[in-house]
């Protein structure tokens, strides 16, 4: 799972990295999902086991990363919806979603 979480990483970087608005959107969302997947590999998958503690229970899972990560999907959610209308807009007002061509500037210094 570290190795998936580590190509999703890479992957969202390569996005990122990129020049078109919409990449870097999708380079988010990856990203974020790359972390979701990391906290929940790092929390420990214990099947069986029931999510709260109570007297004489000696196994049970820990809630906390699940709810970090839900807390997370909702957030990213919310982040993505905004670049979403952000990306639309922008290309609403210049007419393109290269990041260089919304600068304003010459690129023939």
């Amino acid at each position: 799972m570290a190795i998936a979480a580590g190509i999703l990483t890479m992957c969202a970087v390569y996005l990122i990295l990129s020049k078109s608005i919409l990449r870097i959107i999708i380079g988010t969302g990856l990203l974020s999902h790359a972390a979701h997947l990391l906290v929940m590999t790092m929390g420990g998958l214990k099947t069986g086991a029931a999510p709260v503690l109570e007297d004489g229970v000696t196994k049970y899972t820990d809630p906390l990363p699940q709810a970090l990560v839900l807390t997370a999907i909702v957030i990213s959610f919310g982040v993505t919806a905004f670049f979403l209308v952000l990306a639309y807009r922008a290309y609403q007002e210049l007419g393109t979603d290269n990041i260089e061509e919304m600068k304003g500037t010459d690129t023939n210094d």
